[in-house]
């Protein structure tokens, strides 16, 4: 959910901090220079500089704004130093690698935000972690992309997964698998 990073931080006069788990970090150049090469590609620009009217952000931007990521350990408390007492850390979102909710502290209250988050287990991700040693948040800010969907169950999606490649590597067909490596994809594979 930070597709359009560059562009905030580079087009829209932010000039606050950004903060990064190492994880998200470590994808986000490879996955925000993915856009740049499609909308190239879009363009026929093969080789050549992108018209910064055509796409979100250029290179130069995206590079710009990976320089301005700050990184945090989950559990790592950020104290911004200001007169309201603004601090925050992260807790594990278990949604994909690297995702995260912020427990924030300001004025005497607390905010728990999150996007997507995940409380099932899987292959390679934790389940989504409470904050458990604080009291509960005096707000939540949650977003939810699939909040009111029933998914099937890990063994349904695997069975169905595997049978499908089985079916056509024994009729003989070969199998391409076009997936990003994020989320339910990283599970699967």
């Amino acid at each position: 959910h930070a597709a359009s990073l560059p562009y905030f931080t580079e087009r829209t006069g932010f000039r606050g901090r950004v903060f990064m788990t190492h994880p998200t970090k470590a994808v986000i150049r490879l996955l925000l220079g993915d856009y740049l090469r499609l909308m190239a590609v879009k363009h026929g620009s093969s080789g050549g500089e992108l018209n910064p009217e055509d796409v979100l952000y250029t290179e130069a931007e995206l590079q710009s704004c990976v320089d301005k990521i700050e990184l945090i350990d989950y559990h790592q408390t950020i104290d911004l130093n200001l007169p309201s007492g603004l601090k925050f850390h992260a807790l594990n979102a278990g949604h994909v690698l690297g995702a995260a909710m912020f427990y924030i502290e300001i004025g005497g209250r607390s905010v728990l935000y999150t996007g997507d988050y995940s409380m099932e287990e899987d292959r390679h991700l934790m389940a989504a972690e409470l904050p458990r040693y604080h009291a509960s948040p005096d707000v939540l800010i949650v977003e939810s992309t699939y909040g009111v969907q029933v998914h099937p169950t890990r063994a349904e999606r695997e069975a169905r997964f595997t049978g499908t490649i089985e079916r056509i590597v024994t009729g003989g067909g070969r199998c391409l698998i076009p997936v990003f490596a994020l989320g339910r994809a990283q599970e699967l594979l």
